[in-house]
């Protein structure tokens, strides 16, 4: 099974820019990969996918701030985040979906100071 970490979280201004990395255990090539964010009281919800061929797709709210990669030599999926607003804070999870299971890491707190 693998497993998911997340890192590079941390405290930031408002206009800052985070870089956040999933780290897998095992190979994540063929696989649809997914950030998704869960704010204080708030539902998660899904920020960007990155398809097993290299697509990407993301919530209008980060569109143009918001950059979704891989490097599947390394297992990992990366995410950039820029512009960042006070909005953007929560905690940010790694996630993919395999035989009908869903796959989460631990998440890293991003928090944005206005």
């Amino acid at each position: 099974q693998v497993q998911l970490v997340e890192s590079g979280g941390g405290l930031v201004q408002a206009g800052g820019s985070l870089r956040l990395s999933c780290a897998a255990s095992g190979s994540i090539s063929i696989k649809a990969m997914n950030w998704y964010r869960q704010a204080p009281g708030k539902q998660r919800e899904l920020v960007a996918i990155i398809t097993s061929g290299g697509s990407t797709n993301y919530r209008d709210s980060v569109k143009g701030r918001f950059t979704i990669s891989r490097d599947n030599a390394k297992n990992t999926v990366y995410l950039q985040m820029n512009s960042l607003k006070p909005e953007d804070t929560a905690v940010y999870y790694c996630n993919f979906w395999e035989l009908g299971h869903d796959y989460w890491g631990q998440g890293t707190q991003v928090t944005v100071s206005s």
